[in-house]
């Protein structure tokens, strides 16, 4: 009998605020260790914390992004834990009572799509960080983190498989960003993720998870999900138990490992912050907020995919990141269908490996959106071949001039003309007896060299329909 996984994300997004949750301090990052670690922070006698109303909004706007309930009335409460870089001995988070409450978050997955439920999302102060590097054998403390203002974002267990948990995580990543609450820079530590694993027969009750800490890239949380998954079951078909932990994954060896026993909500201790009142919001904010909310990642999914028709995997390359959506239509505005959806897949593939490879965001692109619909217009019309493009394409990105420019100068322009095309096809059908007899006796490769000749006669400038057409016109075909 087949296994079942399931996986639940806690997301960690650190809040885009210029200072901390509770303090005036800056939470700007990589600063010299121990900078930005003020009294508050670490709660020396006769301190008070002060919630941060920037923090407060950002979670209800992401409240409001995913459809979730904003709870007018959350409370604060301490967490109580006892680690070296926890310089208080507990965290303020809220437990009972958070922020976010519900809500879901759609993801594209094998070109479908499929619901993640949300537990809940709740405001949280980071903890400070423990360095192992450059101390001749001892750790370091640095606090400047502590303080620093988290949304955690908790699903339920609706994930089956380390590709989903991971499109799930890529969909948060591109939200929060979307909606500017989060700068979503992972090698920073500003969004990471801790996945809870369990796995089970299906139809029987949920399997003992464990809990992997602080993966902060997706390609290190699926190999963490598969490895885990895969040590359960074998575990399990050799006949041991699962215990409750957590562990952290060691990218070197591909390997979880087990850092403790798993606590359980009263092993923290959890009671309301004594120095923090109720954090109580008006409607009025509510909707204020609401207002200034952009068209989201999910409304610009649907508009894609029901009016101009694209594939859910096209669509959602296009929605994972606002300025790269924005790009997109700001170039095909007043376009034909055929333009945009042309566009819209160059985009998707080519334009985004450039981005990719560069190392940068569409913002930085060389080439604007007006340049890029100059590009997709003169392919769309014929003035050049899907091949010819990417070389102008390339050219553009080099600098080298607008698609016009670069097309006049490389003598580009793609020849059209019926009469000059049916001219070259006759010499090529008299210059290749066997491929016109091979094609004949029904060898259909002999048709694609006679093409290939024809195009080379052309210098790669025919229109490849054309000759197709007048080629099969000409044998019969």
């Amino acid at each position: 009998m087949a296994w079942e996984t399931l996986i639940g994300l806690e997301i960690h997004a650190q809040l885009s605020t210029r200072s901390k949750i509770f303090s005036g301090a800056s939470a700007r990052f990589g600063a010299v260790p121990n900078a930005q670690a003020c009294a508050v922070d670490i709660a020396l006698p006769g301190v008070l914390p002060v919630a941060n109303k920037g923090a407060v909004e950002r979670a209800i706007r992401f409240g409001l992004a995913i459809g979730a309930s904003i709870n007018k009335r959350s409370v604060f409460a301490r967490k109580n834990y006892f680690y070296p870089d926890l310089p208080k001995g507990y965290q303020i988070s809220q437990f009972e009572l958070p922020i976010v409450q519900g809500g879901s978050i759609a993801i594209v997955f094998r070109d479908g799509e499929k619901i993640v439920r949300l537990t809940r999302a709740h405001l949280e102060e980071d903890a400070g960080k423990s360095l192992h590097e450059d101390f001749h054998g001892m750790s370091g403390i640095d606090l400047n983190r502590a303080g620093t203002p988290l949304l955690e974002i908790v699903s339920e267990p609706d994930m089956h498989s380390a590709a989903e948990a991971v499109a799930y995580a890529r969909a948060v990543h591109s939200l929060v960003r979307w909606i500017d609450i989060c700068d979503g820079n992972m090698q920073e530590g500003s969004f990471r993720c801790d996945a809870n694993v369990s796995v089970r027969r299906p139809g029987e009750p949920l399997g003992t998870r464990r809990e992997i800490k602080n993966l902060n890239s997706f390609r290190f949380l699926q190999q963490a999900i598969e490895y885990e998954a895969n040590w359960q079951i074998e575990t399990l078909q050799e006949g041991g138990t699962i215990h409750q932990a957590t562990v952290l994954f060691d990218p070197d060896s591909g390997q979880t490992r087990m850092m403790r026993s798993k606590e359980d909500a009263h092993d923290y201790r959890y009671f309301p912050d004594p120095d923090l009142p109720p954090l109580v919001i008006s409607e009025q904010w509510i909707d204020e907020i609401k207002r200034s909310m952009p068209e989201l990642p999910s409304q610009k999914f649907r508009k894609f995919t029901d009016d101009l028709a694209l594939a859910p995997s096209t669509a959602a390359v296009l929605i994972s990141d606002r300025s790269l959506a924005e790009y997109f239509e700001t170039a095909v505005q007043g376009a034909s269908p055929e333009v945009k959806r042309q566009s819209a897949n160059w985009i998707a593939v080519s334009t985004n490996a450039k981005l990719n490879e560069r190392g940068i965001s569409i913002t930085q692109a060389p080439v604007s959106p007006q340049q890029f619909r100059e590009l997709m217009d003169r392919v769309v019309d014929g003035t050049i071949s899907g091949k010819m493009a990417k070389d102008v394409d390339d050219a553009m990105w080099a600098g080298e001039g607008t698609a016009g420019e670069i097309i006049e100068k490389k003598g580009l322009k793609q020849i059209s003309d019926s009469g000059e095309l049916e001219t070259i096809v006759d010499q090529v059908i008299a210059a290749n007896p066997k491929s016109v007899e091979e094609y004949r006796a029904g060898r259909a490769k002999a048709f694609n060299a006679l093409v290939g000749q024809a195009m080379k006669a052309t210098r790669g400038r025919g229109n490849p329909a054309q000759i197709n057409d007048i080629l099969k016109k000409k044998l019969g075909g």
